[in-house]
C-alpha cells in the first residue's frame, strides 16, 4: 500500500486508542459526564484496525462452527458447539461502536461527510456483525450515558438500522466534505470511490441474509452488486506490519511452537483433496500446511486428535502463508464474495450470469492465492466445476463460496442459511447434548452482559434462530 509508511507513523495516536476517547455504556466506572476527548483522525485510525480484528475475533469462533478449524484436543467446548463465554469479543464490537459513534458525531458538527459516510458504514457493519452472531442486543439506548443496563432492540428492527446506515453512508460519501480522509484510513487508504464500492458490496451482503424472509428482493441485491467491488483491488481490508503480526500469523506461529490451535478439520481437507468432490483442488497447498509426511490430513471436529497425538501428525495453518503471514492482509469482504452473492442472487432469474459470477468467485480467490495460470484453468475445466449454466445449483455456489471465505465469519450465516448442507459435513462428535442432535445457530450472551445487564438479556438457546435464519 502507498500509505503504508504513514501508518507507521499514526499507529500510536490511532491503535492505542483501543482504550477509546469515548468508552461505552460497558465501562461502568468511567465519568459519562467527563469523557476525554479524541480526534476524529485517531478514531478512524483505531476503528478501521479493529473492525477488521473484530472480523478474525468472530471467525476463529465460527471457523470451528462451520468445519474450517478443528480442535486438536477432544470434546473441547469450540469445537463441540457448547456455549462459550464471548465476553472479549462482545466489549470489542462495543468499543468500535462507541468510536464510530463518535465518528458520526463530530463528522455531522464539522461538516465532515467522508468521514459521516465512512463512519456509517463501519457502524453498519459492526452492528450488523453483532445482530448476526447474537440476534437482539442493546443499540438505541447503547451511547447516550444515560444509563448502564441499556434495553434489547429487535434484531429484526435492528436490520432495518444497519441497511438505512449503509444508505446513509453511500450517500454521504458521494457529497462535499469540509475534511478529507487520508491515511488514518486502514482499509482504503481514503479511497473514497473504494469506500463507495465497499458501502455498496455490503448492502449486498446483508440484503442476502434476508433471503428466505418476505422482504427479500433479488433485484436490490443485484443492483447492490453492479455498484460493489469490480475486482480484488478493490477489497476491504486492513494490511499487517512487521510491528504487528496477522493474528491468524500468530496462531500459525503458536502451533508451531507448540501452543496448539489452527488445527485443520477433515472436512475442509476432504473437500479440497479429491475425497467429498471429484478434483484436486490446487488452492490446498497453499491455505494449510501439510503432515510430517507430507499429506494433508485433518482433524475430526470434537474428537481431536485421535490416534496421531504428536505434532506434525495433523495439517494445521502453517506461517507464510497467504492467510498466516505476518503480513497477510485480514479480509473484511472481497470481490470473490461478492461474485457469489451475484451468483447466488442471479440464480433463480438468470442462470447465465449465474453461472459466469460462480466462475469469477473461483477465479478472483485463485488469484488472490496466487494459483498458477495452468492450476486454475484445469480446475475450471474439470467436469465437475464446469457444470454449464443450466445445470448450476446452489450446493455448487455455496460449496465454492465456501472454500474462498476460509476463515471469515460471514460463513457462518451462509452455514445457518443453507441448513448446514454442505456435502459430507456431519455434526461433530461430543456434539453438545443441549443441541439435541442439531446444529448450533446463536451464540450465547456474554456472561459479562448477564451479570451487568442480565434484567435486559433475552432468554435464549443456542438453538434459537436469529430472525433472518428462517
Amino acid at each position: 500500500m502507498k500509505f503504508k509508511n504513514k501508518l507507521y507513523t499514526i499507529l500510536g495516536a490511532g491503535i492505542l486508542l483501543t482504550a477509546s476517547a469515548c468508552e461505552s455504556f460497558l465501562d461502568v466506572n468511567e465519568n459519562p459526564n467527563n469523557p476525554e476527548d479524541a480526534p476524529i483522525s485517531g478514531l478512524m485510525t483505531n476503528s478501521t484496525y479493529e473492525t477488521a480484528l473484530n472480523v478474525q475475533r468472530i471467525g476463529s469462533a465460527t471457523s470451528n462452527y462451520v468445519q474450517y478449524l478443528a480442535s486438536p484436543n477432544p470434546a473441547t467446548s469450540s469445537d463441540t458447539m457448547d456455549p462459550v463465554n464471548f465476553s472479549g469479543t462482545w466489549f470489542s464490537l462495543y468499543n468500535v461502536m462507541t468510536d464510530v459513534n463518535e465518528i458520526i458525531r463530530k463528522a455531522e458538527e464539522s461538516g465532515a461527510n467522508h468521514y459521516l459516510g465512512a463512519g456509517q458504514i463501519l457502524m453498519a457493519l459492526n452492528l450488523g456483525m453483532t445482530v448476526d452472531i447474537f440476534g437482539d442486543v442493546p443499540f438505541s439506548e447503547s451511547f447516550n450515558f444515560e444509563t448502564v443496563t441499556p434495553a434489547y432492540d429487535s434484531d429484526e428492527q435492528l436490520y432495518q438500522q444497519v441497511l438505512s446506515l449503509l444508505d446513509q453512508g453511500i450517500a454521504n460519501l458521494q457529497g462535499e466534505t469540509a475534511i478529507s480522509i487520508g491515511a488514518d484510513d486502514f482499509i482504503f487508504g481514503g479511497d473514497i470511490d473504494k469506500w463507495i464500492r465497499f458501502g455498496n458490496s455490503l448492502k449486498a451482503r446483508f440484503l442476502l441474509h434476508t433471503k428466505e424472509t418476505s422482504g427479500y428482493n433479488a433485484n436490490e441485491v443485484l443492483a447492490a452488486v453492479s455498484a460493489g467491488f469490480q475486482s480484488n483491488e478493490d477489497d476491504a481490508a486492513v494490511t499487517f506490519f512487521e510491528q504487528r503480526f496477522n493474528p491468524w500469523a500468530q496462531v500459525a506461529i503458536n502451533n508451531s511452537n507448540l501452543l496448539l490451535g489452527g488445527w485443520i478439520s477433515e472436512q475442509f481437507v476432504q473437500a479440497l483433496d479429491g475425497t467429498s468432490y471429484p478434483t484436486v483442488d490446487p488452492r490446498l497447498p497453499l491455505m494449510i500446511g501439510t503432515t510430517d509426511e507430507g499429506e494433508f490430513i485433518g482433524t475430526v471436529n470434537g474428537a481431536g486428535r485421535g490416534d496421531a497425538p504428536e505434532q506434525g501428525a495433523r495439517s494445521t495453518l502453517i506461517p507464510g502463508q497467504f492467510y498466516t503471514s505476518t503480513t497477510s492482509p485480514l479480509l473484511i469482504a472481497t470481490y470473490a464474495e461478492l461474485k457469489f452473492i451475484e451468483a447466488e442472487a442471479a440464480l433463480a432469474s438468470d442462470p447465465a450470469r449465474a453461472y459466469a459470477a460462480y466462475l469469477a468467485g473461483i477465479e478472483a480467490h485463485m488469484d488472490m492465492l496466487g494459483v498458477s495460470e495452468e492450476d486454475k484453468a484445469a480446475y475450471l475445466a474439470d467436469e465437475s466445476v464446469s457444470v454449464g449454466a443450466e445445470s448450476l445449483t446452489m450446493d455448487e455456489i455455496m460449496k465454492e463460496k465456501w472454500v474462498a471465505m476460509f476463515l471469515h465469519p460471514e460463513t457462518w450465516n451462509d452455514a445457518r442459511r443453507f441448513d448446514y448442507g454442505y456435502k459430507d459435513m456431519t455434526l461433530p462428535e461430543n456434539l453438545n447434548p443441549e443441541l439435541n442432535g442439531n446444529y448450533i445457530r446463536r451464540l450465547a450472551y456474554p456472561d459479562s452482559e448477564v451479570s451487568r445487564n442480565g434484567n435486559n438479556v433475552p432468554n435464549v438457546t443456542l438453538l434459537d434462530r436469529i430472525w433472518w435464519d428462517q
